[in-house]
């Protein structure tokens, strides 16, 4: 470092809290705002989305549902989202998209019938739990460890038995806890660690159930990857870190890599509220249709949305 460089201080650093503060508030209220006005292409009624990739969305908007009753009840944007998923989850046609695709049948309908809002009347779901677990009961096909721990993530949450390892054992079988080196770092690799991370603590409600030294270590990975995703611009992975810093209980706004995240993700936020696309190449045209344009954006956003509503995880020590 040039000995001319101003070293970081505590002004400085308390200057960059405040900013980060107020540019995460700037990020959900944008990307809090797109969600509610264009979840209504979800709908059962709208018929712009291809059947697979709007099966997929629904699942995340029922997640998205769930997470942001959990921290924001009363938020007036929600009750948009809130109102389409009961719509969705109203719909008799729904689960029979999980029909069109063999291979995820049994992983969507276990995840339609887990993020099923509390209280709901008039759905679909509990014959499809039904169906799926008749003695209460969910046999866990042979997986990867990531793929069997989203399953008991949600098989729990459905209220159903399973034979699935415990948490910590899934752990232990994870990429994340035998990860030598960070970098180089593929795309695919990047979402099991984050999704591991989600998935045990539940979104910063449980803590990872590891000793002070391997989480000071996932600390660190998590960080390294944010700078590495902000370096190539991949704005989802971004977005998917910022939570994974939270869920660990980091506060990204206090962390220099949370905070230059923020930054990233407030620079090519548009004036609605969406992130365009999951990374700068994938940014659509100007040409892009309205439906073009949800699409690119939905994924990115909606993280975005869940990277800046949950609060540090006070269960891992935040």
């Amino acid at each position: 470092m040039d000995d001319a460089s101003p070293h970081p201080t505590a002004v400085m650093s308390a200057d960059g809290a405040a900013a980060a503060f107020l540019g995460m508030e700037r990020l959900s209220s944008g990307a809090r705002r797109w969600m509610s006005a264009n979840v209504g292409y979800l709908r059962p009624s709208a018929a712009d989305l291809p059947v697979t990739p709007r099966a997929k969305a629904c699942m995340e908007i029922g997640l998205l549902n769930r997470l942001w009753s959990r921290v924001r009840p009363d938020d007036p944007e929600l009750a948009a989202v809130r109102d389409a998923v009961a719509e969705i989850w109203r719909d008799p046609d729904f689960p029979e998209q999980f029909a069109d695709n063999p291979a995820y049948t049994r992983g969507f309908a276990l995840i339609y019938s887990a993020l099923a809002p509390a209280g709901l009347t008039g759905s679909t779901h509990p014959a499809t739990l039904a169906r799926l677990a008749p003695d209460g009961h969910v046999d866990i096909a042979k997986k990867s460890p990531s793929g069997r721990l989203e399953l008991r993530y949600y098989a729990e949450l459905a209220g159903l038995d399973h034979d699935v390892e415990p948490y910590d054992r899934l752990y232990a079988d994870s990429i994340l806890a035998n990860l030598t080196d960070v970098l180089p770092m593929d795309i695919e690799t990047a979402y099991r660690i984050t999704h591991t991370v989600f998935h045990i603590t539940d979104f910063g409600v449980r803590d990872m159930g590891v000793p002070p030294e391997e989480l000071m270590r996932i600390r660190d990975v998590a960080e390294q990857l944010t700078h590495h995703f902000i370096a190539i611009e991949y704005w989802d992975l971004i977005a998917e870190f910022i939570l994974t810093q939270s869920c660990l209980g980091l506060d990204p706004r206090h962390t220099a890599s949370g905070q230059a995240a923020i930054d990233a993700l407030l620079n090519v936020q548009k004036p609605d509220g969406a992130i365009p696309a999951r990374f700068a190449a994938q940014r659509p045209p100007d040409t892009a249709t309205p439906v073009e344009l949800f699409r690119k954006a939905y994924h990115t956003t909606l993280v975005t949305a869940l990277a800046s509503m949950i609060p540090p995880s006070t269960a891992c020590g935040g």
